[in-house]
C-alpha cells in the first residue's frame, strides 16, 4: 500500500513530534526532511564544499550522523534551503521515500506542496512564534547549550522570514492542508487531531 502523509510547519510547532508518532502508531516509514538540510549544512561545515555539492553526496547514512541537531548546523541548513540548486538535489530522494510501499510520513516546510502534492494526507502544523522560541530555548537548555531566549526569538522569526520569503518552494499551508495550531494544545491533543484526520482518509480508502 501506498500512503502519504505530508506535514509542514515552522520550526518548534511540534511535528516532528507529530510526524513520528503518526509514523509509529500507523505502522508508516518516517523521513524527516529538514535532516537531509541538515546533514547537507553539516558537510558544507566540514569540507567546505558548496552547498549544491554538499547536497548532491548527502546519503541515508548522513542523516544518522551525531551533530545534526547544533544551532551552528541550523541556522546554516535554513540558509542552504533557501537554493533551488539545493533544493532540487534533494527532490528525488524525498519522493522516492514518500512512495515506499507500507506508507510514508513526511515532514518539512514544502511537502504538501512541492514534494508530494498529491499526498492522501496534508497537514500544516503551526503555533506561535513565542511559543516555539520558548519550546526551542527548553530544548537548548535540557540538552546542555548555552541559549538565550531573546536571541532564539530572534532567530525563530528570521528563520520563518526566510523560510516563507524564498522564491523556491516557499513554506505554506497547501491549500487541502488541515491546519493545526497547537500554541495552546499539550501533546496529546495535537496527536489526537492529527490521527483522526490520518483515520478518516484511511477509512475512506479502504472502502
Amino acid at each position: 500500500m501506498q500512503f502519504s502523509v505530508a506535514i509542514d510547519g515552522p520550526a518548534a510547532a511540534g511535528k516532528g513530534t507529530i510526524s513520528k508518532a503518526l509514523a509509529a502508531r500507523f505502522g508508516f516509514a518516517h523521513l524527516d526532511t529538514g535532516l537531509l538540510y541538515r546533514a547537507s549544512a553539516r558537510k558544507v561545515l566540514e569540507t567546505g564544499w558548496s552547498p549544491q555539492v554538499a547536497a548532491e553526496a548527502v546519503t541515508a547514512d548522513d542523516l544518522a550522523r551525531d551533530g545534526l541537531r547544533t544551532q551552528a548546523v541550523a541556522e546554516l541548513a535554513s540558509q542552504v534551503a533557501t537554493i533551488p540548486e539545493v533544493r532540487a538535489a534533494l527532490v528525488a530522494f524525498q519522493r522516492s521515500f514518500a512512495r515506499r510501499d507500507g506508507g510514508a510520513v513526511l515532514d518539512g516546510r514544502d511537502i504538501g506542496t512541492v514534494i508530494c502534492p498529491t499526498a492522501q494526507v496534508k497537514l500544516y502544523v503551526t503555533a506561535s512564534a513565542d511559543v516555539r522560541a520558548r519550546r526551542r530555548y527548553d530544548e537548548l537548555r535540557e540538552s546542555g547549550q548555552a541559549a538565550d531566549f531573546d536571541g532564539v526569538l530572534d532567530e525563530v522569526l528570521k528563520r520563518d522570514a526566510r523560510d516563507m520569503g524564498r522564491a523556491d518552494a516557499p513554506m505554506r499551508a497547501a491549500e487541502d492542508a488541515v491546519v493545526i495550531d497547537t500554541t495552546d494544545m499539550d501533546i496529546e491533543a495535537a496527536l489526537a487531531a492529527a490521527v483522526s484526520v490520518v483515520e478518516e482518509k484511511l477509512e475512506g480508502t479502504a472502502t
